[in-house]
């Protein structure tokens, strides 16, 4: 993968982060730092789950953003529920 790619990746993951905490609001877990890391995990996680149903993820980088910040999403939920517990 060449370095361009991944820099791409990061920056789509990040921002889905910071639109994905915009959207559920409240309190965030972990500030804005904790808003990009969980966008680029939920970039991942949101891409993995979505080959897992079978569904390619050559969609562009709009389809991109959009499976990152409902990863990102179903994160900052999750972390939420924890903080919680």
């Amino acid at each position: 993968m060449p370095v361009w790619t991944l820099l791409v990746w990061l920056a789509i993951g990040a921002g889905a982060g910071f639109v994905a905490q915009k959207i559920m609001g409240g309190q965030s877990p972990g500030g804005l730092l904790g808003d990009l890391v969980l966008g680029i995990i939920g970039a991942l996680v949101g891409g993995y789950g979505l080959s897992l149903l079978g569904i390619a993820g050559n969609g562009g980088i709009i389809a991109t953003f959009i499976v990152a910040v409902v990863g990102a999403m179903a994160l900052i939920w999750i972390v939420r529920k924890l903080n919680k517990a």
